[in-house]
């Protein structure tokens, strides 16, 4: 995963290239970042390179070559597609990959099951940046790696990382992060009908799962996907 002045600095470098046809010089870079001192761009270049984001050539002026871009970074004439064996095209009322230029870091905190229910999430795991077009207000956010394949055909995929707004409430048809008994906690689609809570899955192969109101406790709303290959 990138740090946010990583991605900040590898979007202006493709943003400033795809404009002027050359890479930004270094005093640029450290201008567009608000550094002090080219010394911290030579640590983020230095990073991105290590990562296989970009090269540098050698005996050329500003010889910086994007090799790759992170999903949230949007590349020109590129479609995400959701690939599901030998199916090819994107599944109906598939979640958008969202793309931006601003991003924001988010706690990641574990894993939810799209499939078996597993086990409450308790604790941050990771930090990740996410496009800030995800986020809205000032209502806090969190982020989740998905585990399981029972939200394939709404585009979410096992590896995905699901962008979440925290919030006790849902509407009918929301996919939502869904503590059931307390114990277990599934990201699935939520129905309320008559004191009946049902939580819905996203692939045939999965039944949906009824519970009385009592038992579950929506802990926050789909928002946004980030896919991951």
């Amino acid at each position: 995963m990138l740090t946010h002045k990583q991605l900040k600095l590898l979007n202006f470098i493709k943003i400033s290239t795809d404009r002027d046809g050359v890479p930004p010089s270094f005093d640029e870079m450290k201008d567009a970042l608000n550094l002090k001192s080219k010394s911290g761009i030579h640590r983020l270049i230095t990073a991105l390179e290590e990562r296989g984001f970009i090269r540098r050539l050698a005996h050329r002026a500003r010889a910086l070559e994007i090799i790759k871009l992170p999903e949230i970074i949007e590349k020109p004439s590129f479609t995400p597609r959701v690939i599901n064996g030998s199916k090819t095209d994107t599944p109906k009322n598939a979640l958008p990959v969202i793309a931006t230029l601003d991003a924001i870091e988010l706690p990641v905190m574990g894993r939810i099951a799209a499939g078996v229910p597993i086990e409450a999430i308790a604790e941050i795991s990771h930090q990740i940046a996410v496009p800030g077009s995800m986020l809205s207000g000032r209502s806090h956010h969190y982020a989740l790696e998905v585990k399981g394949d029972s939200m394939i055909e709404a585009g979410i995929n096992d590896g995905d990382i699901v962008v979440i707004r925290e919030q006790s409430t849902a509407d009918n048809g929301d996919i939502v992060v869904a503590l059931v008994e307390e114990q277990e906690a599934t990201l699935k689609r939520f129905r309320r009908k008559d004191g009946i809570i049902a939580l819905e899955a996203a692939n045939p192969a999965y039944e949906t799962r009824l519970f009385p109101d009592h038992a579950v406790r929506v802990q926050g709303r789909l928002v946004g996907l980030i896919r991951t290959y």
